[in-house]
Formats: structure tokens, C-alpha cells, sequence
């Protein structure tokens, strides 16, 4: 098979660094241009661990060039600048995926949600893509809109059981976070002081995320889902682990029931007990287990927010997009202990 150049933009950050690291042994995947807002640097110079690994140039973003040598471009960028750049790209046949919010949402969601948005016509063409749940449906498009690792972690509990759970009821959401999940710009939330020997919550409810998995269950469900969201932040470095509480509505066996639905998906591992979120770090795997307590189902889904959360699951993605096997160039080794 013929190689298939690719690009990164938005290179400096954790995630931009996650698709580093995992392009530069892809076995299709080509990464031929790396680029952020100011350029005249090298990916090492950026991630000095990455020396002597790839020392590639980074530039300056400039849409023609970045056409010229990639057949696909990933998306390390904030909401707003992505959709600015996707829609340059897009104009010039460039496959994206976006790991940015800026195509996950209808455009009454975002804009409820971020700001206006700017590129409706792209936005109704976004494919959303948990390939888990959505299958390859991403194959042979243009866009990809990869998902929040709250939302990644939460559906992956929950959609295995829309249909046996009583959706007048409440649905709550507990979605613990490890500090990468706030980038890598420093601020007072993040600060060693702040966060060591320290959780606390952030946006009770009202967190982007939010409507973000009531939109996507939703369509999943063919119902109207609403949700009660939660995250924390927790002093650890990355990880996350979402834990759903419902009430059922049928006599279903929660371990049956995930075995059946995660049946033959590569990256999903259904556990016996809880799963700690260091047995998915530095993977795409995304660890569930589920019990119940007479009606009351509890969900759980353990990820690495950084690589299942973002990058890893944005390079699934890419690999159905281009027809390739979702497994290609997917780290399954943990960093334990």
C-alpha cells in the first residue's frame, strides 16, 4: 500500500505531541509537516524527550504548503481557530480530523455553548466518530470530528445500556480528569499548588461538555437524553474515569450486556471490577465495567484523556477515513507501573 503523507497543526501541545509520537511509526501514515502559530522551531525543540526521535522542522501555518505535502492534516487546535483553518484546508482537498469542538456539535449546541459559528457548511458535513459506537462511518470523508474525552469516556458507559435504562429518570455523570486534560497553558486552576493533594469540581452541570453528550447519546438512543454532569479535576498527570449512575428499566445483566455490545472491538476491554484509569495510560484502550444494585445500574469507562480522550482515538479515526485498518500504528502497551 502506497504511503499517505500527513500533518499535524497545532504541534505544540500535548496532544499535538501524543500524534507525534505515534505517526512517526505508523506503518501508512507519512508525517511530512508539523506547524504552529509562530514556526522556526523543531518538534524536539518543543518536546525536548522527543531528540534524536524527530527533529523535524515546525513552521509557521501556511495553508498552501501544508496542501501541497499532505494528503490528511490533524488538528491540535483551540475551538474557533480550528474551524478557520479546517475551512481553508477543506477549499483546498485536504482531508481533517478535528480535534477541536468546533464540528461536534449542531450549530444551535455550539453556539449556545462556544461561540458563532463560522463554518455552517462544513459543520453539516462533519462525521462524529466514536468508532465503537458510530462503526466506520468515518470512512471516505472529508472531516472528522473527534469527540471530548468526557464525553468518549461517558458514552462508552452509557451506550451500551440507552436502551434497557428509564430515561425519566435521572442520568448522573462523575467524570474524574487528570491535569493534561487543561492543555499544557499554565494557569491558577493547574498550578502545582492548586491541584497537588488537592480534587475539586469545575463547572458543575453547566460544562461544555455536557451538552455535548446529551446531543450524541441522543442521536445514539433515538431519544431525548439529559444528563447530570460532573467532572473533577484530580491530582494525577492523565487519566480519566467516567462513572455513569441510572435506573433501569429491564432485568439486564450489566456484565452480559457489555460483553455483547464491546463484542470484537480491538480496543475495548471489559473488566470483572473497576478499572484503574493507569491501566489504559498511554493507550486507546478503553477499560468498562458495569453492576447493578436492584434497578440502579451502575457504569463505568476508564481512558487515557490525552490518547482515547484525544489523539489516539483522532488517529483511529483517520485510519477508517483513509479505508485502513482502525489498529494501524495504535499503542496497546500501558505505562505501569
Amino acid at each position: 500500500m502506497n504511503a499517505i503523507n500527513v500533518g499535524i497543526i497545532g504541534v505544540s501541545g500535548y496532544t499535538g505531541l501524543e500524534l507525534v509520537k505515534m505517526l512517526i511509526n505508523h506503518p501508512i501514515f507519512t508525517l511530512k509537516y508539523c506547524a504552529n502559530t509562530e514556526g522556526e522551531t523543531t518538534v524536539s525543540e518543543l518536546h525536548p524527550a522527543l531528540l534524536g526521535v524527530c527533529d523535524m522542522g515546525v513552521e509557521k501555518v501556511d495553508l498552501d504548503r501544508a496542501a501541497s505535502l499532505c494528503e490528511l492534516i490533524f488538528l491540535a487546535l483551540p475551538h474557533k481557530t480550528a474551524m478557520n483553518t479546517a475551512k481553508g484546508l477543506l477549499e483546498r482537498g485536504v482531508k481533517i480530523v478535528d480535534l477541536s469542538a468546533d464540528y461536534r456539535l449542531s450549530a444551535e449546541n455550539y453556539e449556545a455553548s462556544y461561540c458563532e459559528h463560522e463554518d455552517i457548511e462544513n459543520l453539516e458535513h462533519a462525521i462524529y466518530s466514536i468508532p465503537e459506537l458510530h462503526g466506520r462511518r468515518a470512512q471516505g470523508s472529508r472531516l472528522v470530528a473527534n469527540p471530548g474525552c468526557h464525553v468518549t469516556a461517558t458514552l462508552m458507559a452509557l451506550a451500551p445500556f440507552l436502551e434497557h435504562i428509564d430515561t425519566t429518570q435521572p442520568i448522573f455523570i462523575d467524570s474524574k480528569t487528570g491535569v493534561s486534560g487543561a492543555g499544557k497553558s499554565p494557569t491558577a486552576g493547574v498550578h502545582y499548588v492548586s491541584v497537588n493533594d488537592n480534587i475539586n469540581c469545575y463547572n458543575i452541570i453547566k460544562h461544555r461538555h455536557a451538552i455535548e453528550i446529551e446531543q450524541h447519546a441522543s442521536l445514539l438512543s433515538g431519544n431525548d437524553i439529559k444528563v447530570t454532569f460532573v467532572p473533577s479535576l484530580v491530582p494525577m498527570t492523565r487519566g480519566m474515569l467516567a462513572c455513569v449512575y441510572a435506573t433501569l428499566k429491564s432485568n439486564v445483566q450489566p456484565d452480559e450486556q457489555l460483553e455483547k455490545f464491546y463484542e470484537n472491538k480491538p480496543f475495548v476491554r471489559v473488566r470483572m471490577a473497576p478499572p484503574h484509569t493507569k491501566m489504559t495510560s498511554g493507550t486507546n484502550f478503553a477499560d468498562v465495567y458495569a453492576t447493578r444494585h436492584g434497578n440502579a445500574l451502575v457504569s463505568m469507562c476508564a481512558i487515557d484523556n490525552l490518547m482515547r480522550g484525544a489523539s489516539s482515538q483522532a488517529l483511529v479515526n483517520a485510519n477508517i477515513m483513509m479505508g485502513l485498518d482502525e489498529t494501524f500504528g495504535i499503542p496497546v502497551i500501558a505505562y505501569v507501573p
